[in-house]
């Protein structure tokens, strides 16, 4: 295992998140599928992580109720039926050595998901994510998943064209909402699986 996926998943331990590492994304989905039950409604966070690795086609050829307006035809409804859901799942945009969360969102829902509202949770943390401490988490954030994201979603903000964060005042401002999750939290049970390849931005 590499050192730095060692040290964050020993804080990640003693910040109270429950931790499994996986050295292959396959081993990690096979893992996963086994701790969720059939009769369990799943939401999906925004996550090109997910996307990635094809766990919805997994779920959802198997029989689970998912929720992911990124599959929707009307999205704003399945935000509002994700939120019912009995387990979410998402990535993060930044995981610190030091074991914190951190993540940015325009919107809020997948944020708030991560820490409210669900039975379970489950963080899918590809090793691209860690970072040695806040900074370099937001800066990741800024530099990184940001202008990424607003290329992908062709929106109107200065990153999309210059790949870097100009902490603009653009209505499309996808990073409105700063959540950073220092501790497992006493709500939903925060799962975190620790792979070790890249996955996502």
């Amino acid at each position: 295992m590499d050192n730095k996926l060692i040290l964050a998943k020993e804080a990640l331990e003693k910040n109270g998140f429950k931790v499994m590492f996986f050295d292959e994304v396959d081993k990690m989905k096979e893992t996963l599928l086994e701790k969720i039950e059939l009769d369990k409604s799943i939401a999906f966070g925004g996550s090109m992580t997910l996307k990635e690795i094809g766990l919805y086609k997994d779920l959802k050829d198997r029989g689970n109720e998912i929720y992911w307006h990124w599959k929707a035809k009307d999205g704003q409804a399945e935000l509002k039926a994700a939120r019912d859901a009995d387990i979410y799942i998402s990535s993060t945009n930044a995981l610190t050595l030091d074991g914190k969360l951190v993540n940015m969102d325009g919107v809020g829902n997948r944020v708030a998901s991560m820490f409210y509202g669900h039975e379970r949770v489950y963080i899918i943390v590809g090793r691209n994510k860690l970072t040695k401490d806040l900074k370099e988490a937001r800066d990741r954030i800024k530099n990184i998943a940001g202008p990424k994201n607003a290329q992908r979603l062709d929106v109107d903000t200065p990153c999309k064209f210059t790949g870097k964060c100009n902490d603009c005042d653009s209505p499309d401002r996808i990073c409105k909402v700063e959540v950073i999750i220092h501790k497992n939290t006493t709500g939903p049970n925060i799962n975190i699986f620790l792979v070790n390849e890249d996955l996502g931005y």
